[in-house]
């Protein structure tokens, strides 16, 4: 055994010796590591995480956001007050992302749990957006059902690849940092370079161009479910399908109803539903040539990458400063920046940054990156405490629950957004109202304030949950990599 470790020290100081080192690190540095996550993990499952969340999440994502935009404005011609609508609608199918995380876990189809869900998301993508993309008047039920199910798509790859990041940790716990750093990692660096170039693709070939470019993202993601490295499993029980179910929610239920549970619960979704989204009224304004700034598509597509570099400083400031203060403490002070940070806005429509002569574009850009990092300062301890919030054994679908009542809180919030605006007759050529749309949104911002008594006070190293649900009842059961799922730091609050 002293001899077997030594060879293996020996090993590991000749492979640390063979890294690049100094300036060569910044070049090959990428490299070397990401053929060493290949060589232990299988160069497919580098691909699958690569294609879905750097070139379908990331750089899809991106165009996806800002094509639909400006789909529904100059395409559709509907008011702000539906786009609003119409954007939650089409993020339904992340709401229901614990539904796909059990099929995907417990419902093999031909002997395989991963590479079908693939498929299927794949194929998904590519009939939805090439319809919008070759139909030439798509009514706009037929758009939206369209939009969901390209969403739909996106959200069952998602789902799919965290549970391959979840069965890699387990088998090479080593290596668990380095999968999440490379989600994070591509998933920033596709939205960063999505959205610089989306609105010069929107100029160059309109909107519906742009969803018939999302087909390579969804074509990619098809790819991965025909070369993904995955064990056959002939002789799967199907019979025990609708029992690991109804496990699978007799358990979520027995752990939502602990108070320890329900309360962060409730705040976490409290606190997204009343900060109503308005962001297409603003970004009608924006857009138009009378009363706004009047911005090119090119000019958006900069203002959003902006916002995803707020939003990478807003994930590291978290990660080497935040990370060990106390969750109510941390939250009182992001909800209050966060609610003082929309009154960049305020300031914008009511033209008070011209009186002191500071461009529109400079400062659009400058309240996009500070709201932008402010909500994923605001997103990331969320995070963590509703890590702290899953019961050993049904951590992953249990985590996917959580995920989808944060969803169903920005559901709520885009949905009141948009009926605030029709309130306030906030149209496609009338901003009279705007200011008070979003003053209203400012304060009902800072309401959270007011029910932060459902977090608890302990910090992200400690342990929220009973003793009881701490230890898993079958602990050999727990040891199996099922129904687990982890979800990337880097998804993004403000929709796909």
């Amino acid at each position: 055994m002293v001899e077997e470790g030594n060879f293996e020290a020996r090993n590991k100081a000749v492979e640390e010796d063979n890294e690049p080192k100094g300036l060569c690190y910044f070049f090959w540095g990428p490299i070397h590591w990401f053929k060493m996550l290949a060589v232990e993990t299988h160069w497919s499952f580098v691909f699958g995480v690569v294609s879905v969340y750097g070139i379908s999440q990331g750089l899809g994502g991106a165009l996806a956001r800002v094509g639909t935009e400006y789909y529904m404005k100059d395409v559709q011609k509907v008011q702000p007050s539906e786009s609003q609508v119409y954007s939650g609608i089409t993020s339904i199918p992340w709401i229901v992302k614990p539904i796909w995380g059990l099929l995907t876990d417990v419902v093999p189809i031909r002997g395989y749990r991963r590479r079908p869900y693939f498929i299927l998301s794949g194929l998904l993508g590519l009939v939805s957006m090439l319809l919008i993309s070759l139909h030439s008047k798509l009514h706009l039920v037929f758009a939206l059902m369209a939009l969901t199910a390209g969403s739909a798509g996106v959200a069952i790859a998602d789902v799919t690849v965290d549970a391959c990041v979840a069965q890699n940790s387990i088998s090479h716990p080593s290596l668990a940092a380095d999968m999440q750093s490379l989600c994070t990692l591509t998933s920033a660096i596709g939205a960063l370079v999505g959205f610089s170039i989306s609105g010069v693709f929107v100029h160059l070939i309109g909107p519906k161009g742009v969803f018939g470019l999302l087909t390579i993202p969804a074509a990619l993601v098809f790819s991965v479910g025909i070369v993904l490295a995955e064990p056959h499993m002939p002789n799967f029980a199907y019979k025990e399908v609708s029992q690991k179910f109804l496990d699978a929610g007799k358990a979520m239920w027995t752990t939502l109803k602990c108070p320890e549970v329900w309360r962060p619960c409730l705040y976490m979704y409290l606190s997204f539903a009343v900060s109503l989204d308005i962001n297409e009224g603003l970004f009608y304004w924006y857009t138009d040539s009378k009363q706004g700034p009047s911005f090119s598509q090119e000019t958006m597509g900069y203002i959003f990458s902006i916002g995803a570099v707020g939003a990478i400083l807003g994930a590291i400031l978290y990660q080497n400063v935040l990370k060990d203060h106390p969750f109510r403490d941390l939250l009182f002070w992001i909800q209050l920046f966060y609610g003082l940070a929309g009154m960049l806005d305020l300031m914008l429509v009511l033209r008070v940054n011209l009186k002191f002569r500071i461009p529109d574009y400079l400062f659009v850009v400058i309240g996009e990156a500070v709201s932008q990092m402010i909500a994923r300062l605001k997103w990331m301890p969320l995070l963590v405490l509703s890590a702290k919030l899953c019961p050993s054994g049904i951590e992953g679908t249990f985590f996917a629950l959580l995920m989808s009542i944060d969803n169903v809180g920005l559901l709520s919030s885009s949905w009141g957004g948009g009926l605030l605006l029709h309130m306030l007759n906030v149209t496609r050529t009338e901003f009279d109202n705007l200011w008070l749309a979003i003053l209203i949104r400012n304060i009902l911002r800072l309401s959270p304030l007011g029910i932060l008594f459902l977090v608890p006070r302990g910090d992200p190293n400690s342990s929220i949950l009973p003793t009881e649900m701490l230890s898993s009842k079958d602990e050999t059961e727990a040891e199996e990599p099922k129904n687990i799922e982890l979800v990337s730091l880097i998804n993004s609050v403000d929709g796909r």
